[in-house]
């Protein structure tokens, strides 16, 4: 035997492989319940406890398993003892079971009913769950040589800011807040000192009110103990890892988890508008470990659409989802009840007779009354008799047209949208040969085979899902030829963000006009942020040539042509990224005439610099009072982070 297995006990050997194979039933009938649960709420909260609760009834109910298959194994054992260890035949208990076991071949029946079939099974599965824990531990080590690695807290400014959400969300935590560059996008690290990591990018690429948004989801993430749930789902995951349920469940978990975040940062903050931007800004900075909390997991589109208040695929899909549902809770219990027949066969002596064949035969059901021949039959059995004929006709042309096995449920939902047999032909002219949910989907949208035809001609081939995105957002022909005319060459999601924000091409030949040549990212970007041709003109007449990223960032950061008038006027002349540091840094026209009238010549990364450290003309004329004099402006800031001219109590 295997050294991964040889310290189990037969019986226990045989318990836990039975109780893998039950679950997969088990865990197949639980994510059905748990879909169908989810489809009724709309509130992303009730979502979420669904199917973390679910999740725990994953993780429980193979413990219970192998707890009752444990026992009756005892029992079998004791039973064996008693009779002196006489040779056993299999019996089986119930009508039902016998009838699926005795299709087996007698040699399989033997193999299922003995736990010698099953080492390899089991040790199988202590190899995954080895190799996903020591993934998981490795992934714990590195997020814990991050969170120590942070020392760099931020700027006295975003503390108070984040200290003032913290109070408002009455947490009393000892919550670190670092910043850096180990991590590209917030995120929270650590579980019983938890720490918010803010890299410089956030600090420089948000508002002040999208920064107070993003923080907010952190924060949230810490109130709700998420940090905690997600090592649980992270166990589920390493225990469970064969069972494909349990990944879509966990993934369900983390995506309500983050809308859960995103409504409490909304409710506490306001303006979704802003939180989209930001979340779109955050998109490209992605690469953060799996086990930290970030603003940006989540499926982006779903997300944003969820915020800004915008509808999904509606009624029609949740329908599909709720019939999905059944059919897999139907298919999980008729193959558990087939598995549990077999599982739970009996042995008995083999010298004891069976039961007489007469014995275990079902009892006849009495016979239907015959009609009266004095009286006529119901007027109702011809009708019935048509409707028999109606429903096999619809049935016999949809195995014409190639859609043959289906179930009744997905024949009741394409009869009711109005799925024909000519609307499947005209689909598979186009090259597509979707399945009855599809189908269904298609019909719901008003999906039709000239629509697909007209996104076909302009060179590219949407999937069904896409095509689906693609009506639900009123995606036209005309539109995608529009884009490519003025120099677009997007892709279904490009398209499908670009039609989102409201992208035009009139916008997009306006832009190029201005003298850029954005690509579709940039164009999603500047159409989130507002920028108009104005905007660039003004820029332009400043002496200002940004591109289209550095356009994004200046109007994130409220750049305006009126603040960079005030900023050349003191005979600075800062570029696209100065002008985003300054302003990032609350650098004012003002500050820079302040500095030179204290007779400092300064320059743009001196001026920012000195704004960072809080260098103001009340601590420079302190420094004078103290009788230094020819101080340039390093020897200030170092004044200022030491704390040098700041009182101190005698120790």
């Amino acid at each position: 035997m295997n050294i991964l297995t040889s310290w189990l006990s037969p019986s226990l050997m045989h318990a836990v492989a039975w109780t893998l194979l039950h679950f997969l039933w088990q865990g197949a009938a639980l994510a059905a319940l748990a879909a169908a649960a989810m489809a009724f709420c709309r509130h992303a909260a009730a979502r979420y406890a669904i199917a973390l609760s679910v999740l725990v009834l994953m993780l429980a109910t193979p413990i219970a398993t192998v707890v009752v298959f444990s026992q009756n194994q005892s029992h079998d054992d004791s039973a064996s003892a008693a009779v002196g260890g006489a040779p056993l035949s299999i019996e089986l208990a119930g009508n039902h079971a016998a009838g699926a076991v005795d299709s087996l071949a007698p040699r399989v029946r033997r193999n299922l009913s003995s736990w010698n079939s099953f080492p390899w099974l089991v040790e199988a599965w202590l190899a995954g769950v080895a190799f996903f824990s020591l993934r998981s531990a490795g992934g714990f080590l590195l997020l814990e040589r991050q969170r120590r690695k942070l020392s760099t807290n931020v700027n006295a400014r975003v503390l108070e800011m984040c200290h003032t959400l913290q109070r408002r969300l009455g947490l009393k935590w000892a919550i670190r807040y670092c910043e850096g560059e180990g991590l590209q996008a917030p995120a929270v690290i650590g579980w019983f000192r938890p720490v918010v990591f803010l890299p410089l990018r956030a600090l420089t690429g948000l508002s002040q009110e999208q920064l107070e948004l993003v923080v907010a989801h952190e924060l949230a993430h810490i109130q709700r103990l998420d940090p905690f749930v997600n090592v649980f789902q992270v166990v589920a995951e390493a225990l469970l890892f064969y069972h494909p349920a349990v990944w879509w469940l966990n993934r369900r978990v983390r995506a309500e988890r983050e809308h859960c975040c995103d409504d409490v940062a909304i409710s506490l903050c306001g303006n979704a508008v802003e939180y989209a931007r930001a979340l779109t800004l955050m998109e490209e900075w992605r690469s953060l470990p799996v086990l930290a909390m970030a603003a940006n997991r989540g499926p982006l589109t779903e997300r944003i659409l969820r915020v800004l208040g915008l509808g999904t695929l509606g009624a029609g899909m949740r329908g599909i989802g709720i019939t999905g549902s059944v059919v897999c809770l139907t298919a999980a219990l008729v193959a558990g009840n087939a598995l549990v027949g077999i599982a739970h066969a009996r042995p008995v002596l083999s010298g004891m007779s069976m039961l007489p064949q007469a014995a275990q035969a079902e009892p006849e059901s009495p016979q239907e009354p015959k009609p009266s021949p004095a009286r006529p039959a119901s007027s109702a059995q011809p009708a019935a008799a048509a409707n028999s004929a109606t429903a096999t006709s619809y049935i016999d042309a949809m195995k014409a047209a190639g859609m043959g096995d289906l179930t009744i449920d997905e024949l009741v939902a394409m009869k009711i949208q109005g799925v024909t047999p000519e609307y499947v032909r005209e689909l598979h002219d186009q090259g597509l040969h979707p399945d009855a949910d599809i189908l269904v989907a298609f019909r719901v949208q008003n999906v039709t085979a000239a629509y697909i035809h007209e996104l076909r001609g302009l060179g590219f081939s949407p999937g069904p899902d896409e095509i689906i995105a693609f009506k639900v957002q009123n995606v036209s022909a005309d539109y995608v030829r529009g884009l490519k005319e003025v120099g677009i060459q997007p892709n279904p999601d490009e398209i499908l963000a670009l039609k989102v924000q409201g992208v035009t091409p009139a916008y997009i030949k306006e832009l190029r006009a201005a003298g850029l040549n954005p690509d579709a990212d940039q164009v999603i970007a500047m159409k989130v942020q507002g920028i108009t041709p104005a905007y660039i003109h003004d820029l332009h007449e400043l002496g200002l040539k940004p591109d289209g990223d550095d356009l994004v960032g200046m109007k994130v950061q409220g750049v305006s042509p009126e603040y960079v008038r005030e900023i050349q006027a003191t005979g600075l002349k800062p570029g696209g990224d100065d002008l985003i540091a300054m302003r990032v840094q609350g650098v004012t026209a003002e500050y820079i005439k302040a500095l030179q009238a204290a007779g400092f010549k300064v320059n743009i990364d001196d001026v920012v610099s000195a704004k960072v450290q809080d260098i103001t003309p009340e601590f420079i004329e302190k420094v004078r009072q103290h009788g230094f004099k020819d101080l340039d402006l390093d020897k200030l800031i170092e004044l200022k982070r030491l704390n040098i001219l700041e009182p101190h109590a005698d120790i």
